[in-house]
């Protein structure tokens, strides 16, 4: 058995809202072989390994795991139980496992739970997985598997790997309050909340830690002068910068001293009890090693305690207490050591509530100064300390004392850690008895003896949530309510845009929305990362790793994500939930990519977006898609109480209907206008003659992508005003680059647009035909890495519309050999459509130019690959930017003047007649039906006089096309004149009459269709 790959999803999935990875495996020689083809297989397993038969598995229950080894399983659903159970013996505490055939016999996919915060990078679940394999494959040949060391050095990476127990607790409080939280680099950093609301945090230190005040706590000795001022007590103390200097001070202070590093940390290179000068000397090396200098400190009597400042505030003290074994009068204080070490929570360092003992040089020389070592026998119930010092990072132990603290003493800690200027503050200071006054009420100073020791920059947590005696305080919840006070917002709005068609024109049309709003929009789409409308990173930037660089931005304060597939799938969600969720449509692409085989698999991953919501969020959905609109009634939707907002295209659309009666938000066109109906009552927000590249409603495309963004934005709460006045300014060219963009090459029009599956073909090919109607050309490439089927059903969306077709490969075949694509899609139009005229070229820059040629003054169709050679093909043809409403207005720059387009019928041949036309529609309102009616009733009788006779085709079809000029230009220009939606440019209504007049060589072979159906698709 082989294990080939390893992928880590660390946002939500499509199994659980945790961290998973999936494992690929290989079973060779195991294919099709169960456990029960192995005598003994299952025993000699549960043998090796009895937590499995906890394991409930499908069964649901202990023992189901074990019930499925006896009735025979596969050895990828071994593996996964196996890992699982090594995975919990390392410390690492997760559960949720499962095994799915990987689109081959033999070949599994396991998945497995990760803890929340494990590094995305960490070896440990591939090493999980190996060991797992190893063992299972041991079995089968009846050997023994021997894996403890390799378990332990897993478990060790598991402990190195682990947040610390202050930090662990911080993200665990922020997480019960719903704040967001990520951990940074695999390090000690955690950012809370999102965007312009985002904090740092690193242990008890924050991003609104002051710097000056980690400096003071830094240096012990600027800290005593600064408390000394302000007549807090201290221990007297010397700085000593030699060993006879700490000899000196020694005797200056008088025995007993301490000696510490000046700026050390967890007691560490300390030395307390110093009574002769060879002992200070001694003691001065060891500080020393920590810097140049050491501090040596009269020792003040007393009992050490701690007591952390937040914001001002009391929140916690504890009593410390030096590490110490107990005598039970057999073992010897080594067996005591290490007993007292198999306690699970004492681990290495911090990274458990307590850390464990050590008999090094310092406790030798500490039990040496009581007359004993380690193999001295304590008496039963003898306590015997290890150390003198009684910091937790050498072992020490805390009890909570902080309802005994006494005013005077919690007054003198607030003025200390103010002192400072730290937001959370570690008091250490020594004092008889915490619960006692500190002053002499007859005025003669101080009443016990008492100093302040240290301050400290990044306290410790865990003494005070993890007390061995006395109450636990939930100081972690107090470190976040510091950075975010109750009912202070950690998030920022998040709109999170998926479907197959129309995801980076929606998301720009949303942010260019929020922007009018006046919001500082963060933006991820295919084309890189924006931030308040400016690029900000240059890629595909619609997976997790990009939604993450928008929200990480501490400027962004709105969030808008184009969430494709394949991140879904390699990486899961990039943020753990959405305000508002926006599914624009789902149809068959990139089946056969990731395990995605068919329609439903690829739904199931769409529908996380949907999923994955806020309580009370806004799902978005198309009501003219079947498969979206049935998103609204999925059990892992309603489980938030989403507000289920339906955009359509389709008049009297039923899904609409039913949810506007049901007093449901829904957004469609009425009478010309944008409109949102809710409660009953309609809004109207834009007309459709005002939105820049829809053609007076022509790229029904752009007009759902419009109605989606809208629904968005109101979700978000963005007022009518700005939606109108942030449609009106989104000009295509300038701010959706590469997505239905016009240009000129001369007289002709080109249409950029980087369509690539069938329904966005289809819906290009029809909006290209309904505004400039002719003899289109098409220059394309498509993906190499789609699926043969999904290709061929582009190639016939393409033949439906485009009589010549160029042909060029894309720079990167994306696993193709050269000449294949150009072969296998040639093919697929020829077929689709016999006498479809194919020309290959060689580059985006030929295949444009070719085009060109072949289309004399009719209008072309450039699809790319990549935008920057697009532009750079357009340049070298020379072609400028289409003058939509001269430039300014955004209007639409004609008003399309063949009416009735109808694509290609399926299994028709080339025998010079046209399909049936359909008579025009008109414009989406039917303000414009009268004026467009002799355009629709002359194109029907051309159709009709072509299919009488072929002998008098071409005179029929000249005379039709004068009338279609004739009435055409009439409807434009009455429709222009009354304002609707057909609102014409000169230049686009002089092309147009132009093109008309030309008669029967300009005229395309099919029919035309003014109604600009959706068809779940947009460029």
């Amino acid at each position: 058995m082989r294990f080939t790959d390893l992928r880590h999803l660390n946002g939500p999935n499509v199994f659980t809202s945790s961290p998973v990875v999936i494992a690929r495996l290989e079973l060779d020689e195991q294919t099709r072989r169960e456990t029960t083809d192995a005598a003994g297989f299952a025993d000699r397993l549960t043998a090796l390994l009895p937590g499995l038969a906890s394991h409930h598995c499908a069964a649901g229950r202990p023992g189901g795991f074990l019930e499925a080894m006896a009735r025979g399983t596969y050895f990828g659903h071994v593996t996964e139980h196996v890992a699982l159970e090594l995975s919990g013996l390392a410390g690492r505490d997760v559960h949720l496992g499962r095994t799915m055939r990987a689109g081959a016999d033999g070949r599994y996919d396991v998945m497995m739970e990760c803890p929340q915060d494990e590094p995305a990078d960490s070896p440990v679940p591939g090493d999980l997985i190996r060991l797992a394999l190893q063992i299972v494959h041991d079995l089968i040949g009846t050997g023994t598997p021997v894996f403890a060391a390799e378990l332990d050095g897993i478990a060790a990476v598991c402990e190195r790997e682990r947040l610390g127990v202050s930090t662990a607790a911080i993200a665990a409080a922020a997480r019960q309050r719903g704040i967001p939280v990520r951990r940074v680099a695999g390090r000690s950093l955690l950012r809370l909340g999102y965007g312009c609301h985002q904090r740092l945090v690193c242990a008890a230190l924050t991003s609104q830690s002051s710097a000056v005040g980690v400096d003071i706590a830094a240096d012990k000795q600027l800290s005593k002068e600064l408390l000394a001022r302000a007549g807090i007590p201290v221990a007297a103390g010397v700085v000593a910068w030699s060993a006879d200097e700490a000899a000196a001070a020694l005797a200056e202070l008088g025995a007993p001293v301490v000696v510490k590093p000046l700026g050390g940390s967890h007691g560490a290179h300390l030395t307390i009890g110093v009574r002769t000068a060879a002992e200070a000397a001694g003691a001065y090396r060891k500080a020393a090693a920590a810097g140049d200098a050491a501090l040596v400190e009269q020792l003040v009597p007393g009992t050490d305690y701690r007591v952390l400042v937040i914001d001002g505030r009391i929140a916690a003290a504890a009593q410390l207490r030096p590490a110490s074994v107990t005598g039970d009068g057999t073992r010897t204080i080594g067996q005591l050591v290490a007993a007292a070490n198999t306690d699970p929570r004492r681990g290495a360092g911090h990274s458990r509530e307590l850390t464990l003992l050590r008999l090094d040089a310092d406790a030798v020389s500490h039990l040496h100064s009581l007359g004993l070592d380690d193999h001295s026998v304590p008496a039963d119930g003898q306590a015997v300390t290890l150390r003198r010092n009684a910091n937790l990072s050498t072992g020490g132990t805390s009890k909570d004392v902080t309802d005994l603290v006494h005013a005077e003493v919690a007054d003198m800690c607030r003025r200390a850690a103010a002192l400072s200027g730290l937001d959370i503050c570690g008091i250490d200071l020594r004092l008889a008895d915490i619960a006692a006054p500190l002053h002499d009420p007859a005025g003669r100073g101080l009443a016990q003896p008492c100093a302040v020791l240290e301050l400290n920059a990044c306290p410790g947590l865990r003494m005070h949530l993890s007390p061995a005696e006395g109450q636990a305080r939930d100081v972690a919840a107090a470190v976040v309510d510091s950075l975010y006070t109750p009912g202070e917002e950690a998030r920022i709005p998040v709109i999170s845009v998926t479907g197959t068609n129309g995801k980076t024109t929606t998301v720009r049309m949303i942010g260019q929305i929020l922007r009018q709003a006046g919001l500082r929009a963060g933006l991820s789409c295919t084309d890189g990362v924006y931030v308040g409308g400016r690029l900000a990173y240059a890629a595909d930037a619609s997976g997790p790793r990009s939604a993450e660089m928008v929200l990480d931005d501490p400027t962004v304060e709105a969030a808008v994500l184009e969430t494709a597939r394949g991140g879904i799938i390699r990486r899961g969600l990039g943020y753990d939930q959405a305000d508002v969720a926006v599914v624009t449509n789902i149809t068959a692409d990139h089946l056969g990519d990731d395990g995605i085989d068919d329609l439903s698999e690829l739904i199931h991953v769409k529908a996380l977006v949907a999923e994955e919501i806020r309580a009370g969020g806004s799902v978005v959905l198309n009501a003219d898609d079947p498969v979206v609109a049935a998103l609204a009634g999925r059990p892992a939707v309603l489980a938030h109480a989403p507000v289920i907002r339906f955009f359509s295209m389709t008049p009297g659309n039923p899904v609409l209907s039913q949810h506007k009666n049901a007093g449901g938000a829904c957004y469609e066109i009425i009478s010309g206008q944008l409109t949102e109906t809710e409660g009953g009552e309609q809004r109207p927000l834009l007309a459709v003659a005002d939105l820049p590249g829809a053609y007076g409603g022509r790229a029904g495309h752009v007009v759902a992508n419009a109605l989606a963004a809208v629904a968005a934005c109101r979700a978000a709460g963005v007022s009518a005003k700005d939606i109108s006045r942030g449609l009106a300014a989104f000009t295509p060219s300038g701010e959706n680059p590469g997505r239905g963009n016009v240009f000129r090459a001369g007289r002709t029009p080109v249409i950029v647009d980087y369509g690539h599956n069938a329904a966005a073909l289809a819906a290009t090919g029809r909006f290209v035909r309904e505004v400039w109607g002719g003899s289109a050309v098409a220059a394309i490439t498509l993906p190499g890495d789609r699926r043969d089927d999904l290709l061929v059903a582009s190639a016939e969306a393409i033949a439906a519309w485009f009589g010549t077709v160029v042909l060029y490969e894309d720079s990167d075949k994306r696993g193709r050999q050269a000449g294949e694509m150009l072969n296998l899609i040639g093919a697929a139009l020829a077929a689709a459509r016999p006498g479809i005229r194919c020309v290959p070229a060689e580059s985006p820059a030929e295949a444009l130019q070719t085009a060109l040629d072949l289309a004399g003054e009719g209008p072309v169709l450039f699809l790319y690959e990549k935008l920057g050679m697009a532009h750079d093909a357009l340049a070298a043809a020379g072609a400028q930017p289409w003058p939509e409403g001269q430039g300014a207005t955004g209007r639409d720059p004609t008003a399309g003047a063949a009416a009735g387009a109808q694509p290609w019928p399926e299994g028709a041949r080339v025998t010079g007649q046209d399909p049936t036309a359909r008579a025009a529609a008109g414009a989406l309102d039917g303000t414009t039906a009268d004026t467009s009616d002799a355009a629709g009733a002359a194109v029907a009788n051309a159709t009709a006089v072509v299919a009488g006779a072929a002998e008098a085709a071409e005179a029929a079809v000249a005379d039709a096309a004068s009338v279609v000029a004739d009435a055409a230009i009439a409807a434009i220009s009455d429709a222009a004149d009354a304002g609707g939606a057909a609102d014409a440019s000169h230049a686009a209504l002089a092309w147009q009459q132009e093109r008309l007049a030309k008669g029967p060589d300009s005229a395309g072979p099919d029919g035309c269709d003014a109604s600009a159906d959706y068809d779940q698709a947009s460029s």
